[in-house]
């Protein structure tokens, strides 16, 4: 994902609302879920993302494109999960169940107590959830290294075995989808996360954890993959 600038907001508000966009966001607005959208925040392959107001908070208001997305790729992550294997070749049909995964998945990882946004609801392609930060969203890691690199990685790999013990991998785990907030890795964007079980699982946990050694290794920390994979899936 990328931070849009000021020019980029109006062709991205055109991109977003049409007019199934617009009837699902006034059904969310009409229940309290949030007042109104504010800003653009991010533009993603498959989404953008929102910042919202809902009283005296700001939510984060992430909208799955029905037209433009990348459906095929979707579908070919979703059908390997158990929970979805009923699911049909139909475009909103594979979208709007990509966001139900999503809010499944931020509550199972909420159950396995790691530091993800809450979940507030979701909508056909429209998921609405907690923004990590003090009055503007928590920096990606990326962006905001941590002061102790050593302690934030035990962290972030404390919260992948929780997350697997939970039954679950996140999938798609890199510095652009950890938040680093007072010090703290905070795990997003959860709609590639899949089962344990699943076929592709071990290949996807792997994945994540050669992203995370390969960023730390950058900030002085050293770790093998083969035995971090083994502590977390409780082999060795």
């Amino acid at each position: 994902m990328t931070t849009l600038t000021y020019q980029e907001r109006f062709k991205t508000l055109q991109g977003v609302f049409d007019e199934f966009t617009n009837r699902t966001l006034f059904e969310l607005q009409s229940r309290d879920h949030f007042d109104e959208l504010v800003s653009p925040l991010l533009i993603g392959k498959e989404s953008n993302v929102f910042l919202a107001s809902s009283g005296k908070k700001t939510v984060i208001v992430k909208i799955y494109r029905v037209q433009n997305c990348d459906y095929k790729r979707m579908f070919e992550y979703i059908k390997k999960d158990p929970r979805y294997e009923f699911l049909q070749k139909h475009r909103r049909q594979i979208i709007l169940a990509w966001t139900q995964r999503e809010y499944k998945n931020l509550l199972r990882a909420q159950k396995a107590q790691i530091r993800v946004p809450e979940p507030i609801t979701f909508m056909n392609h429209i998921l609405v959830e907690e923004m990590i930060g003090d009055g503007e969203p928590a920096p990606m890691l990326k962006d905001t290294k941590p002061k102790e690199p050593r302690k934030f990685f035990d962290l972030i790999i404390e919260d992948i075995k929780k997350l697997y013990d939970e039954g679950l991998i996140h999938g798609d785990l890199s510095p652009f989808n950890i938040l680093n907030y007072h010090e703290k890795p905070y795990f997003i964007d959860f709609s590639q996360a899949t089962l344990v079980k699943t076929p592709n699982s071990e290949e996807l946990l792997k994945r994540d954890i050669h992203n995370i050694v390969r960023f730390f290794s950058k900030l002085g920390v050293r770790e093998n993959e083969e035995q971090l994979l083994n502590k977390i899936t409780q082999k060795e």
